[in-house]
């Protein structure tokens, strides 16, 4: 079990031996008139659902966690910055790094699939956090189970090389601590996030 202690431990014993993969990648990858088109649609399935077109995010969960998989797409300008992102532990028990099933019931501290809309920010036990409002029948909970957006230790590209894989969250969206400003401050309330395995 990987615990902060253990990973602390081992990542500074480790760190004249590895590059830490980044934590966030501006660079757009290969799939991103892919993903584009899918948050097209999606907007378009919405509609006034979702009161702004401008940006969307979509945390592809078919990729493993040791990799940038939250995606924040410019729909104007077409560009794609990715970033790390954490799952629920309910949705990988075994701690592999990859996403076995979602969920949308209370107690199972697994991610849920489907669209959200971005809505308030406020200042939890994680500090400065984002909550979600889901509005499909596998993330309809989402408000409820408190599902958001907030930082974790466990999130970083020094975890993602050392470990092979990130840390596990209760099925919230958790970034690391750098990173956490760069998704609220883009997305804001109102806006489009999809939860899938695309």
């Amino acid at each position: 079990m990987l615990t902060r202690r253990s990973f602390l431990a081992s990542a500074s014993a480790g760190a004249a031996l590895s590059i830490a993969a980044p934590a966030f990648a501006e660079a757009p990858g290969p799939d991103s008139a892919r993903l584009l088109a899918r948050a097209r649609a999606e907007l378009q399935r919405l509609g006034t659902a979702i009161p702004h077109h401008d940006l969307v995010a979509v945390a592809n969960y078919a990729t493993a966690s040791k990799a940038p998989r939250f995606h924040l797409l410019d729909m104007a300008g077409g560009t794609v910055s990715s970033l790390l992102v954490a799952h629920g532990r309910g949705s990988d028990p075994g701690n592999s790094g990859w996403v076995k099933a979602f969920s949308n019931a209370f107690g199972s501290n697994a991610s849920s699939e489907g669209a959200f809309r971005t809505a308030e920010t406020y200042s939890g036990k994680h500090g400065r956090s984002m909550r979600l409002d889901g509005l499909d029948a596998g993330n309809s909970n989402a408000r409820d189970r408190a599902i958001v957006v907030h930082s974790g230790w466990y999130v970083s590209g020094a975890m993602a090389a050392t470990a092979g894989r990130i840390g596990r969250s209760e099925g919230c969206f958790a970034f690391s601590d750098a990173d956490l400003p760069k998704v609220l401050d883009r997305l804001g309330p109102g806006r489009l996030l999809l939860s899938a395995k695309l």
